[in-house]
């Protein structure tokens, strides 16, 4: 099913990758941006947990492998391009979807001329140990 599933995602558009939205099931909310190759889209199909292609990394990215904040899929949609993907997905673990420990990766709001973290943060992600591999700024 998966293979005919990605079959009808343009993976070529964009070098091999794709935009994949998080979006929590329950409430709507964004969660987060990610990329996909077919691979990691394939997983994701049969394991029904989201996994990723990072970019920097140049490796598929099982969400929550370092922090145990894994993502449960319920739903996956495709845009009317075929080259987008939208995730509805329970957020597990701690509840954070955000490396910096967040539940959204869109915490900050443009306040004036500046940035201001609107939420609360749920996990310091130092709490994650020291090989967790979003301590520095990087790309997914």
């Amino acid at each position: 099913m998966a293979t005919q599933a990605s079959a009808a995602i343009d993976f070529e558009k964009n070098s091999g990758v794709i935009p994949v939205i998080a979006q929590d099931y329950r409430s709507h909310r964004v969660l987060m941006l990610a990329y996909m190759n077919r691979e990691a889209f394939e997983e994701t199909v049969a394991t029904r947990r989201a996994c990723y292609f990072s970019r920097s990394r140049k490796r598929l990215w099982r969400k929550g492998e370092e922090s145990g904040n894994f993502q449960i899929v319920h739903e996956i949609r495709i845009d009317c391009d075929q080259d987008a993907v939208l995730l509805m997905v329970e957020q597990a673990g701690d509840g954070a979807a955000c490396h910096e420990g967040y539940e959204s990766d869109y915490f900050r709001v443009l306040d004036g001329d500046g940035w201001r973290v609107a939420d609360k943060r749920l996990v310091d992600p130092a709490n994650y140990g020291p090989n967790y591999g979003h301590h520095k700024k990087s790309e997914a």
